[in-house]
């Protein structure tokens, strides 16, 4: 597998394509995607293992932005889902996939209030739509699985990540 940073987590061909087909978008895009996500699947997306994040380790990253302007607030996200090496970017990039989720769902559940919204006049490109139509036709897991992936490749960090047992046959030693 060659998607991501250090690679996948995702495991089913389908789930790859439209992490692909993901990667493709530009970065206003890939904000967009998620917004529209947390939109039209809110009721159903939630942080993902909420037992798994830690709302201590990403409280800072979560409100940092809600007392910024709007533009200071795209620029993070931005900077974020190009994977800068920036101060919000590696605060992002050094949290586990599951506390990145809730880092998302959080600034989404915010969205129109204190965080940036997209504009009333925003219309998806097709690109979006046929990414957000693939996801959604996804069951749960592989919905949660593909946003992981999602989250997970963004922001920056210089730590690497270890190959599981499944790519290299065998175990790491201590």
């Amino acid at each position: 597998m060659t998607l991501g940073k250090e690679g996948s987590n995702i495991l089913s061909e389908n789930t790859q394509k439209i992490f692909q087909q993901y990667t493709q978008l530009s970065t206003d895009e890939k904000l967009a995607l998620l917004y529209f996500i947390y939109e039209n699947m809110g009721d159903s997306i939630t942080p993902a293992a909420p037992n798994a994040a830690d709302l201590n380790l990403t409280s800072s990253v979560i409100e940092v932005i809600f007392n910024l302007s709007e533009d200071e607030q795209l620029e993070i996200m931005r900077d974020i889902v190009n994977c800068k090496d920036t101060e919000y970017s590696r605060a992002y990039g050094g949290l586990t996939p599951n506390n990145q989720l809730l880092v998302w769902y959080a600034w989404a559940q915010a969205m129109g209030d204190t965080v940036v919204d997209l504009p009333d006049d925003y219309k998806a490109t097709e690109a979006i739509s046929n990414v957000l139509s693939q996801i959604k036709k996804l069951e749960f897991e592989e919905q949660i699985s593909v946003l992981r992936e999602i989250a997970s490749n963004m922001g920056y960090t210089e730590v690497k990540r270890v190959s599981s047992q499944a790519e290299v046959g065998i175990t790491p030693s201590l």
